[in-house]
């Protein structure tokens, strides 16, 4: 299948990996970009929308008509937060935009970028994992032709790409000479370049798992 692809998070440090490899890979027609502040690509395949209040994506939905697949990976972290409001930007925003992708009435897949660790049982002790379980639940539960939950545990930023957050840069950037040391862990170690082509590929043929973790990430991107 020929991917029409929205990204949401385009602007982060996942978000700008899927948007790179999205316009290299074959399988991807052509991106949209939903975005608060103007990312400006010049690319033939993309179209950006600025769009301020992403609580209210009703004036969208006749553009998202125009697509079959949203990469998502917009954020926070839950560091300095209430579980209140960690829950209103993490499970609400995203329940809200997923719900107004579903009002085009077309055959979606929805893939989300999640956490390694992340709750399903919605029981456990940490707060984020939590909050992530039940919105994977939520997403899973819902009529999309296709719903993928990404889980990857260590993501090494790769093709320059930089955080949005100083500390996480700080940690990528101490990290980076030791990358060829980490990279054969495959179970809690993946890129932003493997993460993309993962997700894509999930995307376009589909796969067994709708939860994937990092071993399920790379052996996808390192497939023929």
């Amino acid at each position: 299948m020929k991917l029409k692809a929205i990204i949401f998070g385009s602007t982060g440090m996942i978000g700008q990996g899927v948007l790179m490899e999205c316009l290299e890979s074959a399988d991807v027609e052509s991106v949209l970009l939903i975005n608060r502040r103007a990312l400006n690509s010049r690319h033939p395949k993309v179209q950006e929308i600025i769009h301020p209040d992403f609580n209210d994506m009703s004036s969208l939905i006749p553009e998202f008509k125009n697509y079959n697949t949203c990469f998502y990976s917009l954020g926070v972290s839950a560091v300095g937060l209430s579980e209140a409001a960690y829950h209103s930007i993490t499970y609400d925003l995203t329940v809200k935009i997923a719900e107004a992708i579903l009002k085009t009435g077309q055959d979606f897949t929805f893939c989300y970028i999640s956490g390694k660790s992340t709750d399903s049982t919605e029981k456990g002790r940490s707060m984020w994992a939590r909050v992530k379980g039940k919105l994977e639940n939520k997403l899973l539960s819902m009529p999309f032709k296709n719903a993928y939950m990404f889980r990857p545990g260590y993501i090494q930023p790769l093709k320059g790409i930089r955080s949005r957050t100083r500390w996480y840069n700080i940690v990528y950037t101490v990290f980076k000479p030791l990358y060829f040391l980490l990279k054969p862990l495959k179970k809690y170690v993946t890129n932003t370049s493997s993460l993309a082509k993962a997700m894509i590929r999930v995307a376009a043929n589909g796969y067994e798992k709708r939860i994937l973790e990092s071993a399920d990430i790379n052996k996808l991107a390192e497939a023929n």
